[in-house]
């Protein structure tokens, strides 16, 4: 049976005559020898432990190991569900995207921007609509003024071809409190007048 790399050595794969020892309360023993640690750790029902190879002596602790590997597996899990992969979602608007069809895309962007995803807004144009090219930043203007309390601009607004891209990024926490800040400070001062 092979032993995983990143697991510890415990018990009697610990084959080093002496050990700095910790006991299960995390106090510090000494270096002793492993059999009379082994012997220990028995008595009281756990395993001993090496949490620190490095080191000479390597240094051993008496622990639960199924306690400590379940506690290191739920760190772990923990770990990655605070992790977000960041995507890249693409909104597409035309010169004549009415006003219904902007809001449902708007509530699509705000949605986007609150999973922690990035938004590529393209406006494309076709034919002669290219000799209209205020609209794309009338509608960019409009987009962001919009979105100002969910979202901020990445990338400004350019024209590839007969595209114009602009990319957004959602606020971080630091950005959205003072936001929020200054929301409750005009809710409450609407209040008093």
């Amino acid at each position: 049976m092979r032993r995983d790399s990143d697991e510890p050595r415990v018990n009697h794969r610990i084959r080093i005559p002496e050990i700095r020892l910790i006991d299960e309360e995390g106090n510090q023993v000494g270096i002793i020898a492993t059999s009379v640690a082994m012997e220990m750790a028995q008595e009281r029902g756990l395993d001993l432990v090496e949490v620190s190879p490095g080191s000479r002596p390597p240094v051993c602790r008496i622990m639960d190991f199924g306690k400590y590997k379940y506690e290191q597996s739920k760190k772990a899990k923990e770990a990655r569900k605070k992790q977000h992969t960041v995507v890249v979602k693409e909104v597409q608007f035309r010169p004549k995207t009415d006003d219904h069809d902007y809001g449902f895309k708007l509530r699509n962007i705000i949605r986007f921007l609150e999973h922690k995803d990035k938004v590529k807004v393209t406006l494309r144009f076709r034919g002669r609509e290219m000799s209209h090219m205020d609209f794309a930043m009338q509608t960019f203007q409009r987009l962001m003024a919009d979105i100002a309390e969910h979202g901020k601009i990445e990338q400004e607004p350019k024209q590839e071809g007969r595209t114009v891209v602009m990319i957004l990024a959602p606020l971080n926490e630091k950005e959205r409190r003072p936001q929020r800040a200054r929301e409750e400070e005009a809710a409450s001062g609407g209040v008093q007048e």
